[in-house]
């Protein structure tokens, strides 16, 4: 592992375990708990912390936005396992399964408060680019939210409107992460643009292998395998599918999304994607998003070893099995 990285991640888990949540009511907060000490690469709190050492300032100093930017991740985790009416998480039930819908939609609720709580603790200067970013970064993901669930009940969809609605709800959030970052250590908010080029492309990389895993990976993985094939949703492998098929296997296709036997849809569809090497053509596409995101970082001037290690965890990213 990367030493500061190695760092990074030890200090996060540290912070994350010095959260300081009321005890009642418990109903309200032993979920946020729970998820919160599920585990997990910690990416983007890492990349807070990366965004504020890239520019020359000690990442300690954006330690309490990491813990922000932790905490509304997990807030969406929370929620989307309810949308997504999703049993396990990281191989132990999801927050609605042990306790209820309900307390998982208002603890959810509870992060997004203590969420902003934890981004406030700045200096006044910076609290209105901070909030302006993180506001911006929330929506959107929340709009990438809405546009997934929406393009579930479509068969086919065009393969651009699927990656804006990627890059909605993934990459954005790891280029709000980088940019809260960017602005503890003094960078004014137009100028961490330059930062938004490398964390979309590594975000449509991420995705895009997510994808490849949820179909083709282990269960090792965290979740169960082609739990995106069994909810219906239509990710980069099967639109690409769609796009290379002919009008009998499309037409078979769409009739397995509607097959209630959902063992029998993912091994069909899996088959489907075999033959037609949609695997293969995926990771070809990680790989173009993932040279993109290197080839951003280079144009980047910043702290050798920050961007050392950002260059290491694209790799890491794109190159993992689980």
């Amino acid at each position: 592992m990367n030493a500061l990285y190695a760092e990074m991640l030890v200090q996060v888990e540290r912070e994350i375990q010095l959260l300081d949540f009321p005890a009642k009511p418990a109903n309200l907060y032993d979920p946020v708990r729970y998820i919160m000490s599920l585990g997990g690469k910690r990416v983007r709190p890492i990349l807070t912390l990366l965004g504020c050492e890239l520019y020359g300032t000690p990442y300690k100093n954006a330690i309490n936005q990491a813990m922000a930017v932790e905490l509304f991740h997990n807030f969406t985790l929370m929620h989307d396992d309810v949308m997504d009416s999703a049993a396990t998480r990281r191989n132990v039930a999801t927050v609605h399964k042990k306790w209820s819908s309900s307390i998982a939609l208002l603890s959810g609720d509870g992060m997004m408060v203590l969420a902003y709580q934890k981004l406030f603790l700045a200096p006044e200067n910076k609290v209105k680019m901070l909030g302006a970013v993180f506001s911006k970064t929330a929506i959107e993901v929340c709009e990438g939210q809405q546009l997934d669930m929406d393009y579930a009940e479509q068969n086919i969809l065009e393969l651009d409107k699927y990656l804006e609605m990627i890059r909605l709800k993934t990459a954005v959030l790891l280029t709000g992460s980088l940019q809260i970052g960017a602005i503890m250590a003094g960078v004014k908010q137009t100028e961490t643009e330059a930062l938004k080029d490398f964390a979309e492309s590594v975000g449509l990389a991420f995705q895009l292998k997510d994808d490849c895993l949820d179909a083709f990976g282990s269960e090792t993985f965290g979740k169960s395998i082609g739990g995106d094939i069994k909810e219906g949703k239509r990710t980069w492998l099967t639109l690409k599918c769609f796009e290379l098929a002919s009008e009998s296997v499309r037409k078979e296709l769409t009739a397995l999304y509607q097959n209630p036997d959902l063992a029998f849809r993912v091994d069909a569809v899996k088959s489907l994607y075999v033959d037609l090497g949609i695997e293969k053509l995926a990771e070809q596409e990680v790989a173009v998003y993932s040279q993109r995101a290197l080839d951003a970082l280079d144009s980047i001037e910043g702290n050798p070893a920050a961007k050392e290690t950002l260059s290491w965890l694209v790799n890491q990213l794109v190159g993992r099995t689980n």
